[in-house]
């Protein structure tokens, strides 16, 4: 693997989740962005029109979503994602059409990091729950 996959993996085993209702713990879902394709920092008008575009491939698969936004701790790189009721297969397919190194995935509040493009074992990240932050609104993170 290169350095820089390396170092973005790392990162994304780190993400913390801002999000603007609770989830149930119960809930089966994935966390999927089409911003920074294959890891390619995208300016911001670019990073819009590929969320706008993931957002109709949403609508038509007709299931439940919600917006979110996954961060680093540290809140210096967020990017809008989606929290989608799909099934594990079918979010990695979702992500590898808009070329995601990687998707998350949550199951009985369990959260799981699950490579599309990449070449990395499936990881086990603990509770869902530990990583959200609560916000009254999502950050704009269009500049």
């Amino acid at each position: 693997m290169s350095t820089a996959s390396e170092h973005f993996w790392q990162c994304y085993q780190q993400t913390q989740f801002l999000l603007t209702q609770p989830f149930s713990p119960s809930l089966s879902f994935a966390i999927i962005t089409a911003h920074n394709p294959k890891g390619q920092h995208l300016s911001p008008s670019q990073n819009r029109l590929l969320d706008k575009q993931l957002q109709r491939h949403i609508q038509r698969l007709q299931y439940p979503y919600r917006a979110l936004i996954g961060a680093s701790a540290d809140r210096a790189h967020m990017e809008k994602s989606w929290a989608i009721s799909i099934d594990k297969v079918t979010a990695v397919e979702l992500g590898k059409v808009f070329n995601q190194n990687a998707i998350y995935f949550v199951e009985e509040d369990e959260l799981q990091l699950v490579p599309c493009l990449v070449e990395y074992d499936e990881l086990t990240l603990g509770q869902f729950s530990a990583r959200v932050c609560m916000v009254n609104e999502l950050p704009d993170i269009s500049r």
